[in-house]
Formats: structure tokens, sequence, C-alpha cells
């Protein structure tokens, strides 16, 4: 057994939106990781859980101790000094690592950022558990569908001068103001003087349509929905119709139809596609296995298709209201730097110091076949999605098979050993660039 890798046991989370039983990847992974896990063909599977956060912390799997109780004896060796000087903790890891199934849309939320943060978990620690931001990263495992920030402006113009339903809601002074006075191009810098007034613009909006009568919603609504069946060419994207009467059977009459299907961008990636979602930045997900990794937070701010406590005061006075193409979300991979020999690492690194995930593949190599990943400066979380193989330093190799879940020290140069071609892992880590 080795203090610098070893095997971790990660819990999951049964949201309603989680994918049913054995059909869900985090019940597979947890099943097989741990005989212990009998899966409940009836219950939802959504979210597995890696790292530090006290919600759902991770264990070593042979001392049963909590990985952040074996980080805080000793946080130079599983931190490293500057990860802790950089981060300002000797106890926890700075991101949180997650496997997520969706069957269900899930919320559409937003993060707030580190100032935010910290003054709602002072004064609501119930609905705001953290003091941290909350940045994010979705990379694709299966086919994925979600909404990922503001539609580039002139689409939303466009709806509320073709639906109808849209612009009851929003009213005709604001939607009028919006549409004569948003100012579009490709010349429009971020930050100018005409890109706030667009922001401003598009918060009135979006305030508009969070803040109408639930009894409003739910008659707008159900016009919207007879539209999509009766008249679905009125909407300006053709697969929109049937993305409203899919989300409304799934939360019927909700203000998400609106505030989601009308304002947000309707995102499809395939495996491998990540995209990158800044704290404020509203979003949701739809359906697909995803990995994602985020800063080490679960403050969530949600706007609509939940049931759960919606904070619509903060929410409006909080997102960036920062617009544009799903393309400018898209977080192209690269070139894993730090690793060599048989098989792939590609890597996707956000605008963000907490975290960055290399995924590490084998397709096309023989039995055997070794990637060497060199010792990185902070920790990292290694999960094996596919296939078989191991992970070995000097003369710990431990085995390597789907759903398991293991913890990397820093300065720990590791090999990744193929059993088979298929053999798949993603690794979560932090450097500090100190």
């Amino acid at each position: 057994m080795s203090d610098k890798l070893f095997r971790l046991d990660a819990g999951f989370q049964q949201y309603d939106w989680g994918k049913i039983g054995s059909n869900s990847a985090v019940a597979q992974f947890a099943a097989h990781s741990d005989p212990s896990v009998s899966i409940k063909e009836s219950e939802p599977y959504a979210e597995l859980w890696m790292g530090t956060h006290h919600k759902v912390p991770s264990f070593n799997k042979n001392t049963k101790e909590s990985l952040a109780d074996i980080i805080t004896a000793n946080p130079s060796t599983y931190l490293n000094d500057n990860i802790i000087k950089k981060f300002q903790s000797k106890t926890t890891l700075p991101f949180l690592f997650k496997v997520l199934s969706i069957e269900k849309v899930l919320s559409i939320q937003a993060h707030p950022d580190k100032p935010l943060a910290k003054i709602l978990h002072a004064n609501d620690p119930k609905n705001y558990p953290d003091d941290n931001h909350k940045p994010e990263m979705a990379i694709a495992v299966t086919d994925f569908e979600g909404f990922c920030g503001f539609k580039p402006l002139e689409e939303i113009a466009e709806e509320l001068k073709t639906i109808t339903e849209f612009r009851d809601i929003v009213g005709d002074e604001v939607a009028e103001e919006f549409i004569k006075n948003i100012k579009t191009g490709t010349n429009i810098a971020v930050g100018s003087e005409e890109d706030k007034a667009n922001r401003v613009l598009l918060q009135k909006v979006f305030s508009k349509v969070m803040n109408a009568s639930d009894e409003e919603i739910a008659l707008k609504a159900d016009l919207l929905v007879k539209r999509a069946h009766e008249a679905p060419k009125t909407f300006n994207k053709s697969d929109l119709a049937a993305l409203v009467i899919f989300l409304n059977k799934q939360f019927p009459e909700d203000v998400g139809l609106f505030c989601g299907c009308l304002m947000l961008n309707h995102c499809k990636l395939k495996a491998g596609e990540a995209i990158f979602l800044q704290a404020k930045d509203p979003h949701a997900y739809i359906s697909g296995d995803i990995m994602e990794c985020m800063a080490a937070s679960d403050n969530v701010v949600r706007a609509g298709f939940t049931p759960k406590f919606k904070d619509v005061k903060n929410l409006c006075s909080m997102l960036t209201y920062q617009y544009g193409s799903v393309e400018s979300q898209i977080m192209p991979p690269v070139p894993f730097k730090k690793s060599s020999g048989e098989g792939k690492c590609i890597e996707y690194n956000p605008p963000i110091d907490e975290f960055s995930v290399v995924e590490t593949t084998f397709k096309g190599a023989k039995k055997g076949a070794v990637r060497l990943h060199e010792g990185l400066e902070g920790p990292s979380i290694v999960i094996s999605t596919k296939g078989n193989g191991y992970l070995k330093y000097g003369d710990v190799q431990l085995k390597c098979e789907p759903g398991f879940v293991f913890f990397i020290a820093p300065e720990t140069p590791v090999e990744f050993i193929a059993e088979d071609e298929d053999f798949t892992s993603y690794r979560a880590y932090v450097e500090s660039d100190i």
C-alpha cells in the first residue's frame, strides 16, 4: 500500500433528475467499485462525488479514513505548500470532481462568485452551504444536451417579435426597448459601453420573466406549448418547438420554458466535447452522461425547472448577462504535455486556477501499453470509466476497472497501463503557477 497512490470510495447522490437504476453510469460505477452497493432499479442515481467536500466526502478504500482527514494530517505532502498558499486551505482540495448521469432536466441555475458567496453563506447558510465560487466544466461522455449562457441578443429579439406568449410576459415597453436598442455585430468588444448597455437591456428582459406571477407563467406556458404543437416553424430554431414540448412534460407550465428555452443557448455536445461555465453564468443540463469538475462548492441559485428554493432577487442581480453563441463556450482539448508513451492524453484546461482535467485513452494500443504521467505539482483524483488497466507508482500497482477512483499525491509520477484498448480514465488536478 502506498501513501502516494491509493484507491478511494466515492459517494453518490440520488437526485430526481438522475438516470434510473442500472441505466445510470453513476449507479454502475458505484456498485462496481463497492460490492456493498446494491442498485435499486426503480431509483435515480444522479451524481458520483470525488473529493473532500463535506457533503459527500471520499474515503481511503483500505483504511476507511476520509481524504479530508488524510490531507489535514499532512497537508504539505498531500496538497503541496504552493497549493496551500494559493488557495488558503490545509484541509481540502480546491476542486470537486463528479460523474453525472442525467435523465431529466436539472434546474436552470447559476453560481455566485467568491465575494457574493461569502455574503450569501453568512446570511443564509442553509441554502448556501459554502463561501466559495463555483465555476465548472462539463465533458460529454455520451451525447449530451444542456442550456449554456444567454443566446445572441438578435435571437432573443426575434423571439420577442414572433413569440407572442414571450412578449406578453416581458411586456410591450421592455420588449420594444430591447428590440430597438440592442447593438449586435462581431465588433462589439466585451466591456465596451455598447456591451454594457446590451447587458442592462438583457437584465430587464430576464427580470421581467423571473418576476412574472405563477398564474401568468402557467397561462402563457400552455399557449407556448400549443404554439409548439401547432406552429413549430414560428420558433427561430428548428428543434426549439420539440424542446418546449419535451421539457413541459417534465415540468408543466414552468418559468423555465421562457427563461431557459427562449433565452438560453440549447447546447448539444458529442462525446469528448466540453463546455466551461463561469460563475454567474446561467445553465442547465438536460440529458446525457458527463464528467464535471468545479471549484469546491455546492452553492446553487436556481431559476426554473425545479421544485426547490428559487432566489429570484439574488439571481436577477448577480448574473453577468454575458451573451453569445454556444461555440463561444466550447472548451477545446489540447495535448497534455506532461505525459509520454503509448495511448493518448488530452487536457481540458479552463481559464481558472482550481482545476484541469486530463483524459487518457488507448484506442488501437496493444495490451500492456504504458502512458506515463509526470509528477504534478498538486494533488489529483483519477476515475477509470471504461475498459481495464492499472495505475503504477514504484512497486505499487493498482487494478483499474470502470468506477474505480484513485488519489494521487503531488510530485508522484504514475504509469497508466492498458489491459485492453478501451481503457479510459479522467484525471482532475491542480497546480499553483506560483
